[in-house]
């Protein structure tokens, strides 16, 4: 059927009114978390010094929803994350989520705590770290990169995972959904 071009920019503009909500309703909730399990967490191991908290474990977090940040304050993708979780854990630290970032050195001068804990003044960052000089935390996690985000479920169970810069909406998404 043809229509007049006055008619069919009509029907276009009558499609766009009724559509644009659900664009704007989609754009708005992007795309849904992608919850995975993976087994438990593995625990906080041979970590040399806890900064901003005594000593953590998997365990004692339970009941918690925990966002685990390998990094390492000399990387640069690393510290464009950080301002996200400096964000994530003030909002929602009351409602649950425990933040530990566990800080892993690429290089021999980030094994330096006094140099850590600079890192922590210049950054703003309050929520606990663990210094994983040894890398076994890094191991026990199997990771490989800087930074990497990992959520653990209110259980204990490992449900996402991101590595590098970017998916901050879709992992506040999952934080959100893990929370309740």
């Amino acid at each position: 059927m043809k229509h007049s071009p006055a008619r069919r920019q009509a029907l276009i503009a009558m499609s766009l009114a009724v559509a644009a909500p659900l664009f704007a309703i989609a754009a708005d909730a992007g795309p849904a978390p992608r919850l995975s399990r993976h087994g438990p967490a593995p625990d906080f191991v041979g970590i040399d010094t806890w900064l901003n908290s005594p000593p953590l474990s998997i365990a004692a977090l339970r009941g918690q929803v925990v966002l685990v940040d390998f990094w390492t304050y000399g990387c640069i993708n690393c510290v464009h994350v950080l301002p996200h979780l400096v964000e994530w854990h003030a909002k929602y630290k009351d409602r649950g989520l425990t933040v530990v970032g566990v800080h892993t050195p690429e290089f021999a001068f980030e094994r330096d705590t006094s140099n850590v804990k600079q890192a922590l003044q210049r950054h703003g960052i309050r929520y606990p770290i663990a210094q994983d000089n040894k890398f076994a935390t890094w191991n026990a996690y199997r990771n490989r990169y800087w930074p990497t985000a990992y959520l653990i479920d209110r259980s204990g169970e490992l449900v996402f995972q991101h590595a590098g810069e970017g998916a901050y909406a879709e992992t506040e998404r999952t934080i959100e959904l893990l929370l309740g």
